[in-house]
């Protein structure tokens, strides 16, 4: 199969395999998979701005004229050398997919094709004819987890010549997103902020972060928490405008009310009240939300947690059964949710 797993493309795009000349990248991380396909075209030696030797072509222009491709990939520069045909915003196109499922077949000898999509369905379209092929190799993109997220710091640390404690390093990975371009955009600032000085506080960090986290997936789930109707509008559609999966919002929604029914059981079979489950959690809370989720405590008994938790869970079926209305279906089941908190914290008074 060619394909690699996440904590591999990294080494792969270290340098030029060219055994494989068609390139997918794709992932919810639009951030990630954009930066990733500057460092492939890096590797090529082309020049990203020389219009005879990288064609960059939008995926619906491939839909609507399936040959394009191959007519490109084929064609023999004008000034001799290898050539780069970059493809964007490639999702389930089938005439896209058709296209490089005939190049598969006939690799093209002096020209690579790197194609940048979202997220894609495993073993399906785009994506399976790439994994299925021998000259083509695909490079999933996620958010960056804890490990890769201090790989990030790391390497900007070192470029601007600048330590960072660790109780500022705790608090910078709690305040950045999942988004890579976001992510590199707050370190730099960061970073310049900090210009003339050999190490970043923690006050540096709280001065100068600004709202990457207020796109995550967290953000919206806590307001759905606590009845924030305002809020969740707010986040939700920064998230759904950011090009990130919608589905990833449901998945994050059902872990966090998990959480939140493990630690309103303690309370209500060990008689803590809500300061004293948050204060004991494992893992522990980051104590810019203790307050936030001391209240969802107060809002969420273990039996409205399983109810929202089994919401969620139907509305995963239902959304992925109507792909094209997703958005909306999803929308729709955690305002119910933040109505049903809105409620509570009513009745609480």
């Amino acid at each position: 199969m060619a394909q690699k797993k996440a904590h591999e493309v990294d080494s792969f795009l270290k340098r030029l395999d060219r055994a494989y000349p068609i390139i997918l990248l794709y992932g919810p991380d639009k951030g990630l998979v954009s930066e990733r396909a500057v460092a492939f075209t890096k590797l090529t030696g082309l020049a990203p701005d020389d219009p005879f030797a990288v064609i960059r072509l939008d995926a619906d222009t491939i839909q609507a004229e399936p040959g394009r491709l191959s007519d490109e990939a084929n064609t023999i520069s004008m000034f001799g050398g290898e050539r780069l045909i970059w493809v964007r915003n490639a999702t389930v196109q089938k005439g896209l997919a058709d296209a490089v499922a005939h190049l598969v077949k006939n690799p093209p000898q002096a020209t690579f094709i790197l194609i940048e999509a979202g997220d894609l369905k495993k073993g399906a379209g785009l994506r399976g004819t790439i994994e299925q092929s021998a000259c083509a190799m695909a490079l999933p993109c996620y958010s960056d987890d804890a490990r890769s997220l201090d790989g990030t710091i790391d390497d900007m640390m070192a470029r601007h010549g600048l330590q960072i404690s660790l109780d500022a390093r705790s608090l910078l990975k709690e305040s950045l997103g999942g988004d890579r371009l976001a992510t590199r955009g707050e370190l730099e600032k960061l970073c310049l902020y900090a210009l003339g000085n050999e190490r970043i506080t923690i006050d540096d960090v709280r001065d100068i972060i600004g709202d990457v986290s207020a796109i995550s997936y967290e953000t919206i789930i806590d307001a759905i928490m606590v009845g924030n109707l305002n809020d969740f509008t707010h986040a939700f559609d920064r998230v759904i405008g950011s090009g990130s999966s919608s589905f990833l919002i449901l998945s994050t929604a059902i872990r966090q009310f998990q959480s939140l029914q493990t630690l309103r059981y303690g309370m209500e079979t060990e008689g803590k009240n809500a300061g004293t489950a948050v204060a004991a959690a494992k893992p522990p809370i980051f104590f810019a939300r203790k307050k936030l989720v001391e209240s969802a405590l107060q809002r969420w008994s273990t039996v409205a947690c399983a109810r929202a938790i089994e919401r969620l869970q139907r509305t995963v079926l239902e959304s992925r059964r109507n792909a094209d209305l997703a958005v909306p279906i999803i929308r729709q089941s955690l305002i119910a949710l933040a109505a049903e908190a809105a409620r509570a914290g009513r009745l609480s008074r």
